[in-house]
C-alpha cells in the first residue's frame, strides 16, 4: 500500500473547502491515499482569534475546534476524491463518536491531523480521526459527515 505524497497548499485548499476566516483550520495536506487516509497540519500561533478569551492567561484551544480541524481534513479527504461545486456544497458534521481529549493544544504546536476512511453508506461519511502534538495524541474520535447541496441544508 503506497502513500501517494500529495502537497496540497493552502490555494489548493481554499479550491475544495468553503470555509474561509477565521473557521478555516487547515494549512496543509502532507500527503493523501485516495479512498484510504489523510495527514495534513494545522499552526496553532497566538494570532488565532479563539485565544483573546480561551485563556487569556493560558491560551487554550478548545476541543471543538480540534474537532473541527479533523472534520475539516475528512472533508478534504472527501473532496479530493469527489467532484463538487464548493460553493454550492456544505460538509456537516452529523456525529461525533468516542471523542477523548489527552493532551492541551496551545500557541506555537503543529497539529498533526490523521485521518482515515472508514466506510460511506447512505449519504453519511465515516472516518477515524487522530490529532496529535510532537507524536503525542491530543485529541481522537470517530467522525460522521453528510455532503449537502447549500439548498438542502
Amino acid at each position: 500500500m503506497s502513500t501517494e505524497k500529495i502537497n496540497l497548499d493552502i490555494h489548493k485548499i481554499l479550491t475544495l473547502l468553503p470555509h474561509r476566516y477565521p473557521i478555516l483550520l487547515v494549512d496543509r495536506v502532507v500527503e493523501l491515499e485516495p479512498h484510504k487516509a489523510i495527514k495534513a497540519l494545522k499552526n496553532v500561533t497566538i494570532n488565532e482569534p479563539y485565544f483573546m478569551g480561551h485563556f487569556p492567561k493560558r491560551p487554550v484551544m478548545p476541543g471543538v475546534l480540534i474537532l473541527e480541524a479533523l472534520a475539516q481534513t475528512a472533508a478534504l479527504l472527501t473532496f479530493a476524491e469527489e467532484p463538487h461545486d464548493p460553493d454550492n456544497t456544505l460538509y456537516l458534521f452529523v456525529g461525533i463518536d468516542n471523542a477523548r481529549f489527552k493532551r492541551v493544544v496551545e500557541p506555537g504546536d503543529q497539529l498533526i491531523l490523521n485521518v482515515t476512511f472508514e466506510r460511506h453508506m447512505r449519504g453519511i461519511w465515516k472516518f477515524k480521526a487522530r490529532a496529535e502534538v510532537d507524536g503525542a495524541v491530543a485529541a481522537e474520535a470517530d467522525l460522521m459527515c453528510a455532503v449537502r447541496t447549500s439548498d438542502e441544508g
